[in-house]
């Protein structure tokens, strides 16, 4: 959960360093339209982590396979 939330901080304003990063590499694509290429990634992982909030025996089942 931590590493979905973190990872939704690198992609989002104001920090945004991946999406920076892209930029950096591709110098001829303006910074908006990067930021409008994430928004389908960044719904994903929201409807990603209400569904793991919802349902918490999805995030426990793999440590409770390996007790």
């Amino acid at each position: 959960m931590i590493v979905i939330v973190v990872e939704m901080g690198m992609i989002t304003p104001p920090v945004g360093m991946n999406v920076f990063v892209i930029v950096g590499m591709v110098p001829d694509v303006p910074t908006y339209t990067v930021f409008r290429g994430i928004i389908p990634f960044l719904i994903a992982e929201i409807i990603q982590i209400a569904i793991l909030t919802a349902f918490p025996a999805i995030v426990l089942w793999l440590p409770q396979t390996f007790k």
